[in-house]
């Protein structure tokens, strides 16, 4: 049993991230990734999302027909992305202000309705919000990770405006890294989404690269003992 949660968030985190490996979501990946804080926010709401609908669709998935599944986990989806979206607006309305149009479109993802499909449908509701939980950390990371490289090559700072954004809570991650930097402007703009995602694919296909010759090593060592 263990093996099995440790297997879904490593799917979730790594393996089967839903950026760098089943490349979806990557209309909000390169609108809202000019900063740090953007992608976080981004990110956060939408592992939210994932939590809440794997839950609940595990919950129902004996109830509901096979022949109508798909507009049911939408119209599921679409309900609790509108709550969430509520909840952004009321509680951190500047966020909201600046993810806009994209906080609704979750509905659209299809990385959510993936999931609920190949996986909440499937399996228990504790399998269902661990894979939400670690599908969605893993987004939040790729967007938060893209986010930090375009905004330190645009502006030489991280997680820029974080207290106004997402709460004085999170002041403490504002940082200036290159003081006085002038900027590169292209790394703010689509163009820098598509290079900077481009960066950080060939980086994660050098380290699984590595981690796999490396259990290739051990195993072969382990043949020869």
């Amino acid at each position: 049993m263990a093996n099995s949660y440790t297997r879904v968030i490593r799917d979730g985190l790594w393996d089967n991230n839903i950026i760098f490996t089943q490349m979806l979501a990557l209309c909000p990946l390169m609108a809202l990734t000019s900063t740090a804080t953007n992608g976080l926010g981004m990110g956060l709401a939408t592992m939210l999302v994932l939590i809440l609908t794997n839950a609940i669709i595990s919950m129902v998935r004996n109830m509901i027909s096979p022949e109508v599944r798909i507009p049911v986990f939408v119209l599921l989806i679409a309900a609790v992305v509108t709550v969430v979206d509520m909840v952004i607006n009321a509680w951190m309305h500047e966020l909201h202000k600046v993810l806009g149009l994209f906080l609704p479109l979750i509905v659209t993802n299809c990385a959510i309705l993936g999931r609920a499909e190949s996986f909440a449908s499937r399996n228990s509701v504790l399998h269902s919000v661990t894979d939400g939980f670690s599908m969605g950390l893993g987004f939040t990371f790729a967007l938060t990770l893209l986010g930090i490289v375009r905004e330190i090559s645009a502006s030489g700072t991280v997680f820029s405006h974080a207290s106004a954004l997402l709460g004085d809570h999170f002041a403490f991650l504002e940082t200036t890294l290159i003081p006085h930097y002038r900027g590169f402007l292209l790394m703010m703009l689509p163009p820098g989404g598509f290079l900077a995602l481009g960066f950080v694919l060939a980086a994660k296909r050098l380290l699984s690269k590595r981690r796999q010759a490396v259990v290739a090593l051990q195993e072969e060592s382990i043949g020869c003992h």
